[in-house]
């Protein structure tokens, strides 16, 4: 295994993560919402009366970040080495199993662990499970 020493960031890397953890905890402490991305867009596609709002603002925020990143750094650039009908289809697989494990790898990683959620444990660790697995069999198995 070699690092990317160009790619290595650790500073970068962890101010995003106490960025997501401050947008998480202000979510939870200003709405009494927990920050599971998948749950918030999901549920602007079946809006609750005074629920559209804060969804949308959070949703626009996903989009104009790195928008805002331009004005001070060029964003990373992006290599996906996979073909458009594979993504489409990971992507589905991705948004049947926040269906099943009820919330994404934001919710019950960065949310539910960080409240002790054993559910959220569980969760987590079969996301990263999977994961590995899959990573094991395309590149080693199936030689991708």
């Amino acid at each position: 295994m070699t690092i990317a020493w160009p790619a290595f960031t650790p500073w970068l890397s962890l101010a995003g993560g106490l960025l997501i953890g401050l947008a998480a905890a202000l979510l939870l402490l200003f709405n009494g919402r927990i920050a599971g991305i998948s749950g918030i867009v999901g549920e602007l596609l079946r809006p609750a009366r005074g629920d559209v709002a804060w969804r949308a603002a959070f949703t626009a925020g996903l989009v104009v970040a790195p928008l805002a990143w331009l004005l001070v750094g060029a964003l990373p650039r992006l290599h996906v080495a996979a073909s458009t009908p594979v993504l489409v289809v990971a992507g589905l697989l991705v948004g049947v199993g926040t269906r099943y494990a009820g919330g994404c790898t934001s919710g019950h990683g960065v949310c539910g662990l960080s409240r002790g959620s054993l559910r959220s444990l569980a969760a987590t660790a079969t996301f990263m499970a999977a994961g590995f697995v899959v990573v094991f069999v395309a590149r080693h198995v199936l030689g991708a």
